[in-house]
């Protein structure tokens, strides 16, 4: 065995370790010490042994019964968890759903509401196209009336007298 005692800085070098162990479950070990302590009881009384075989009956009798009413409340506190996390699922799928079902809702409406504006868009463009070829041809018809009144109010001009200007 290897000793630490140059691994800490303490005064005497000794150290006392104390481990313990949750291996096995409390309420087996009462009961298995109890069935124990009733067995060395029975051993060491002073009874007949019919005496000792009906009070050995009775204790078997009253262990099981404890027995089972143990079982029986460790069933019903599991099945009481088991129950209650059932019912949290339960409950937080509710909500997933409610929370899908929703944004479902938004997303549709947004939708709607991209289509509508997306056919406003369209129509006003629609709109000033229209518009705008009207002017086009509009400002296109008002100068050719001006080229053509240009036309006509000017004589033909001949090229002598555009040298002597």
């Amino acid at each position: 065995m290897r000793h630490h005692e140059d691994d800490f800085d303490d005064e005497d070098g000794r150290y006392v370790v104390i481990e313990r162990q949750d291996g096995g479950s409390s309420m087996g070990t009462f009961i298995l010490g109890a069935a124990i302590g009733a067995g060395l009881a029975l051993l060491f009384a002073p009874r007949s042994g019919a005496e000792t075989r009906a009070d050995l009956r009775r204790r078997a009798r009253k262990a099981r019964d404890a027995a089972q009413r143990v079982a029986s409340d460790v069933t019903e506190s599991v099945t009481d968890t088991f129950q209650d996390a059932r019912r949290r699922v339960e409950e937080q799928i509710d909500t997933a759903r409610n929370a899908i079902e929703t944004k479902k809702e938004q997303v549709r409406r947004a939708m709607e509401a991209g289509r509508l504006a997306a056919d406003d868009a369209r129509v006003d463009l629609e709109n000033r196209l229209t518009e705008t070829k009207a002017a086009y041809n509009a400002g296109a018809d008002v100068a050719r009336e001006a080229r053509d009144v240009r036309g006509r109010r000017r004589p033909p001009a001949s090229t002598s007298s555009l040298a002597e200007e």
